[in-house]
């Protein structure tokens, strides 16, 4: 059985039932059996192209209805779908079609046209044949936030897997409308996937400003939001009366919430955010149901079948329920995780046997067993035998009233091993804050160690397609 399958049956079951609604000028609904067709024709499409079972196609398409039937379509003819964002740059997307060794590329500006790549990157014979052996449906390159991306290999039934597990926590049927906001390219399986799995409808807006967002949440009823912090924070400026007066569950994601925007959600909407923890080699693993209200930056607690744990520097566990004092790598173990790295090659087991999955976060448990983050391990500074993350000092920085957004990073010490410095994106760029301020507000709020020796004032600070700040340096 495949996702594909689910979503056939539940074609068969609800023919009628509207799987998409789509804004627009003219607002369009596609019912399951419709877009089960569809689905199927573009599949035949594929195979008559000579897609074969386990060739890895790249999808190049705008967020969307296109995109959706196109990488069902995929799915439906057996092959692995790849996504690229469609505003990847033409030298990037080369770039991937070689790292992902692609067999062929679909692309929405062409209709929807499959094209083989001409002089395709090949993996070894024996490289081949384990992909294949996986059954694969899904490669995704991770986001490269803090270093270079990895091909993620997910097969049909850890998607599967992955699917029930999530839901749950997010409980979606067929009487949910998920209001859709997130980067299709990025976020697909546990969100897209899923609602069509369980049968709900996905409504998906026109473009992402905050108005036209809300008429579409208000019209068809949304009881189900899914994005990300940036989007909630934008919503919640709105100043119209449009409610969102069916909304049971606001799911955020892709970034951490701070708490400003989850209170200036819930003043305005009179909604509680519930962040979720997502990780491609994962699914959802955490989500924070018991204690949104009250812990609204916390990550939550695992969801059945999850088991969370922190491992210290010594491989051991750190004491749980410690505290901000007791902090370790975040680990998690669980089903539906990822079946492999393309390249180079190496498979999950290899990786998942001894600790499960290590995220490269580190975090720490309250005395509930709920789960909060401190920051990234490629994110933290050593200093004269201390160690912290960039992470805590920029959500210090973004409480200065002239500060929009920072970035802190570690600068080699020939001393102390390593320094803090930051860059600042001003509020008012006429006026930005001047260093002397900035480190003042610092030194009130941090121990000196932590106060950043150096502050740069930029335009930008440059960003992942998902929204997070991009740490590393092409």
């Amino acid at each position: 059985m495949t996702v594909l399958d689910a979503i056939r049956a539940r074609a068969r079951e609800s023919p009628e039932h509207p799987a998409l609604v789509i804004d627009g000028a003219e607002p369009a609904r596609v019912g399951y059996a419709a877009l089960v067709a569809r689905v199927d024709a573009l599949a035949e499409r594929l195979r008559a192209h000579g897609v074969v079972a386990g060739e890895r196609c790249g999808l190049v398409a705008r967020q969307g209805r296109g995109f959706i039937e196109a990488a069902l379509a995929i799915l439906a003819a057996d092959a692995c779908l790849v996504p690229i964002a469609d505003d990847t740059a033409p030298a990037a997307q080369e770039r991937l079609t070689s790292e992902a060794a692609l067999h062929h590329v679909i692309r929405e500006s062409e209709d929807f046209a499959c094209r083989s790549v001409g002089s395709p990157s090949r993996l070894a014979a024996d490289v081949e044949a384990a992909f294949r052996a996986l059954h694969p449906a899904y490669l995704r390159f991770t986001s490269g936030t803090t270093a270079r991306h990895k091909g993620v290999v997910i097969g049909h039934d850890a998607i599967l897997a992955r699917l029930a597990h999530a839901n749950a926590g997010l409980a979606i049927t067929p009487a949910d409308r998920v209001l859709w906001l997130l980067p299709m390219a990025h976020h697909f399986v546990v969100s897209i996937l899923l609602y069509l799995r369980f049968g709900a409808t996905t409504l998906l807006p026109a473009g992402s400003l905050a108005r036209p967002v809300l008429t579409l949440a208000h019209r068809e009823y949304a009881t189900v939001l899914y994005a990300s912090p940036y989007h909630y924070g934008m919503l919640a400026k709105d100043a119209s009366d449009i409610g969102l007066d069916h909304v049971r569950l606001a799911v955020a994601t892709a970034d951490g919430l701070r708490a400003e925007v989850a209170d200036g959600f819930a003043r305005r909407f009179g909604h509680t955010l519930v962040q979720a923890l997502g990780i491609i080699e994962v699914g959802l693993p955490v989500m924070n149901l018991a204690s949104a209200a009250s812990k609204p930056t916390a990550l939550g607690r695992p969801l059945p079948g999850y088991e969370i744990w922190l491992r210290g520097e010594d491989g051991l566990p750190v004491r749980p329920t410690g505290g901000p004092d007791a902090i370790g790598e975040v680990c998690v173990r669980g089903p539906g995780a990822f079946d492999a790295y393309l390249n180079p090659w190496t498979p999950a087991p290899r990786i998942l046997a001894r600790d499960g999955f290590r995220t490269g976060d580190h975090g720490w448990l309250d005395a509930d067993g709920d789960l909060f983050l401190a920051g990234r391990h490629a994110n933290r500074i050593s200093m004269a035998g201390m160690k912290f993350f960039c992470e805590e000092v920029e959500a210090v920085l973004e409480t200065h009233p002239d500060v929009r957004t920072a970035r802190v990073s570690a600068r080699a010490h020939a001393h102390v091993g390593e320094v803090p410095v930051a860059e600042i994106v001003a509020r008012d760029t006429a006026r930005p804050p001047d260093a002397t301020a900035l480190a003042a507000h610092c030194r009130a709020r941090l121990p000196s160690y932590k106060v950043p020796r150096e502050f740069l004032v930029v335009a930008e600070l440059p960003r992942t397609p998902t929204g997070k700040l991009q740490r590393w340096q092409a």
